[in-house]
């Protein structure tokens, strides 16, 4: 609860002293852009810069590994609110190399979260249909991902057709952009 503390804190000294002041912007992203991007710590600031995005300019998704897991799922519906109620006519997905998700074992994660909720509610869950391990994979190479991600939003049958969605690996080192799919 300390960190939380701190925040509070600082925000009120923060708006007490109108920090927030650069930061005001419409709700409506300038570049008319939605990113779906990894939460992963390296690329809060990174990815902005490595793409010269300031505030305001675009609405970014966050998630771990960049995935699109499920076609009615709120990473979607967020994408499809972007384009629809907040004028965006781009999506991007970027993922990055060395993440996490690649490296997620679903069976070891599991059991990790049966150390913390019993294992009937894991049993429950599986008895009702829901495939845990399936549900936890990650991707087998971050590209995959990011191709699989963007297969997925173009194929949406809510997603204008001529809506572009492309597909970016990004180095959470250097920033540098790789185009994985246009």
């Amino acid at each position: 609860m300390e960190t939380l503390s701190d925040i509070l804190e600082f925000n009120e000294k923060f708006v007490e002293n109108k920090d927030y002041e650069p930061y005001i912007t419409s709700g409506l992203p300038e570049k008319r852009m939605v990113i779906l991007s990894c939460m992963d710590t390296r690329l809060v600031e990174l990815l902005p810069r490595a793409m010269n995005l300031k505030n305001g300019d675009v609405k970014i998704v966050k998630n771990a590994g960049a995935v699109v897991s499920h076609p009615f799922g709120s990473i979607m519906r967020s994408i499809l609110v972007g384009v629809y109620e907040l004028q965006a006519d781009e999506v991007l997905v970027i993922g990055h190399h060395d993440c996490g998700m690649g490296k997620v074992d679903p069976k070891k994660l599991l059991d990790k979260m049966e150390n913390s909720v019993s294992k009937e509610v894991v049993s429950t869950l599986q008895h009702a249909g829901m495939d845990l391990e399936k549900w936890l994979q990650g991707f087998t190479t971050v590209h995959d991902g990011v191709r699989n991600s963007v297969d997925m939003i173009k194929n949406h049958p809510l997603l204008p057709k001529d809506t572009p969605v492309h597909g970016l690996v990004i180095d959470p080192e250097t920033g540098k952009l790789e185009l994985v799919e246009k």
